[in-house]
């Protein structure tokens, strides 16, 4: 599958490694590649991963308090949050958490069904790597970045929503009206 990043197509570092493979058996972690695990993976693994020189992304279920990754956070490369339909926006708002009440400044992955149509809203919520459920979905990002030029809500991306935009105007207005009025009274 492909994985778009910052906007461009890339090669995925991270192998996804199961919880278990089709026999049962607990399938055993790359010795130098990065891997991306379950929270429940990684939670048996933690001794391991600790004293392992690989980089540890983890995917966090989208039914779990995204305040609880704090104090995982400082050994993690990569977090992917899951939508597990497109109707479920839940890991929109653990990826605004995440980004904006948490400080997380890494990589932020969104799995599952990722569909064309939610690219522009991911990338304003805070999700830097998208992996799209189609291949062609893929060669559209571009297109579905910019889609739009105006925004009402405020997000971390740095776009101004509809209300700053208009408040920044009016501002302008307001300190160019008083300079105007300390040019007449002088």
């Amino acid at each position: 599958m492909p994985l778009i990043e910052n906007g461009k197509l890339v090669e995925d570092r991270f192998t996804r490694v199961a919880d278990q493979d089709e026999a049962g058996q607990v399938p055993p972690l790359p010795a130098s590649t990065p891997v991306l695990l379950s929270l429940d993976r990684y939670l048996k693994e933690a001794d391991a991963l600790a004293n392992a020189y690989v980089e540890v992304g983890l995917i966090w279920p989208n039914n779990k308090p995204i305040a609880e990754i704090a104090p995982y956070l400082p050994r993690l490369a990569l977090v992917a949050l899951h939508f597990p339909t497109f109707r479920d926006g839940r890991a929109y708002s653990q990826a605004r958490l995440l980004r904006e009440r948490l400080g997380w400044k890494g990589p932020l992955r969104a799995t599952g069904n990722v569909l064309r149509d939610q690219f522009l809203i991911m990338s304003r919520a805070g999700f830097d790597q998208i992996v799209p459920s189609k291949e062609a979905d893929a060669q559209a990002f571009d297109d579905a970045m910019h889609s739009y030029t105006v925004f009402y809500q405020p997000t971390g991306d740095g776009r101004k929503s509809l209300l700053r935009a208009r408040l920044g105007r009016a501002a302008t207005r307001l300190e160019d009206q008083a300079s105007k009025d300390r040019g007449a009274a002088a």
